[in-house]
């Protein structure tokens, strides 16, 4: 790690579990990179992601956006087009699109495709898939209400689900972002995350909670703060 790394992790007591605030506040103290760093929030859950009714997945708009532009392509035809261009889309295309990302240009966040054409975007599964960009209905990028779901993107809708040890790793916006931003961020995923609870978990659901920057060290958080 590196010297400025250290001496900001030096300035946290690692064995105290901050108020919410609290913990965003050092963040944003401890932040020293030159960008404006994303703020990511990690929640560990009680859960066993590898059984199905106990997998977490959803999606939640950010009241305050993510703070950065979200690049997003449309897999679409005829009418639709036109919906997705007006509602901001970057790129729309099919057959075209399908090549373009074949020929190896990946420059694109999220990507968006109506129902009748997941067919021909399926086989680009072994480059969308494990770079999370396949569209999927389950966080309403698979639509034929594009206009909606490149609007939902663009007002800062982030996806998430359990990884391995149950996890979830979600952006709650920039270091930039005032306090209250991030908090209002914090909460709304939080909300979301509780409201998924599969009735198949049994004891503590939110277990552990820390918000960390890009170059930052995580800062661990009071569950009892935030539930």
């Amino acid at each position: 790690m590196g010297k400025k790394y250290r001496s900001a992790k030096e300035k946290l007591d690692s064995s105290k579990k901050y108020k919410l605030k609290e913990a965003i506040d050092m963040i944003k103290e401890l932040s020293y990179a030159k960008f404006d760093e994303t703020v990511d929030m990690a929640v560990n859950l009680g859960v066993d992601p590898k059984k199905s009714d106990q997998m977490i997945r959803g999606t939640v708009v950010l009241p305050h956006g993510r703070g950065k532009k979200i690049r997003v392509v449309v897999f679409a035809k005829g009418e639709k087009i036109k919906e997705a261009t007006d509602a901001g889309a970057d790129y729309v295309g099919a057959e075209d699109l399908v090549e373009k990302i074949k020929g190896g240009w990946l420059e694109f966040d999220k990507a968006v495709s109506t129902p009748d054409l997941m067919g021909m975007v399926s086989k680009l599964g072994k480059v969308l898939g494990p770079r999370g960009l396949m569209p999927n209905p389950k966080t309403g990028t698979v639509s034929f209400d594009v206009g909606k779901a490149v609007k939902d993107i663009a007002a800062g809708k982030v996806d998430y689900r359990t990884e391995k040890a149950g996890v979830v790793h979600v952006p709650i916006g920039k270091v930039s972002f005032d306090s209250q931003k991030l908090m209002d961020n914090a909460r709304a995923v939080l909300a979301s995350i509780m409201k998924a609870k599969p009735s198949a978990s049994k004891g503590k659901y939110l277990k552990k909670l820390s918000v960390s920057s890009t170059m930052g060290a995580g800062v661990a958080v009071d569950v009892l703060d935030v539930t």
